[in-house]
């Protein structure tokens, strides 16, 4: 049986960049929800922009699609990849120029601290 669904496309050139809640400096788009409560997206962090540390309760698996962030105190350059593992603190997340990475995480988002 064929599928009736249709195939959907994000074309970089005409994405819709949402704000990222109140936290200034960010924007994404949401791509796909691959199980309830999780998220493929996009998103964009302006340099010096800086995510507080936060712990997700559902595997995390980012790319660094350009620029340069720096995570746990680590450097990551474009073409970086990481994984973090439920309920493992993660961040602060500072973008040291432009940054805009590809992230799915495998369930809900949980709270960042302050």
């Amino acid at each position: 049986m064929i599928n009736q669904l249709k195939q959907t496309f994000d074309d970089a050139k005409s994405s819709n960049w949402l704000p990222f809640g109140d936290m200034v400096g960010v924007s994404f788009v949401p791509l796909a929800e691959p199980v309830p409560g999780g998220s493929i997206h996009r998103a964009r962090l302006s340099k010096g922009t800086k995510i507080p540390p936060h712990i997700h309760p559902a595997d995390e698996y980012v790319f660094v699609v350009s620029g340069i962030v720096e995570t746990s105190g680590r450097r990551c350059d474009t073409g970086t990849f990481w994984m973090t593992p439920a309920n493992t603190r993660q961040g602060p997340h500072v973008a040291i120029t432009d940054v805009e990475i590809l992230t799915i995480r495998l369930g809900s988002l949980g709270a960042f601290e302050e």
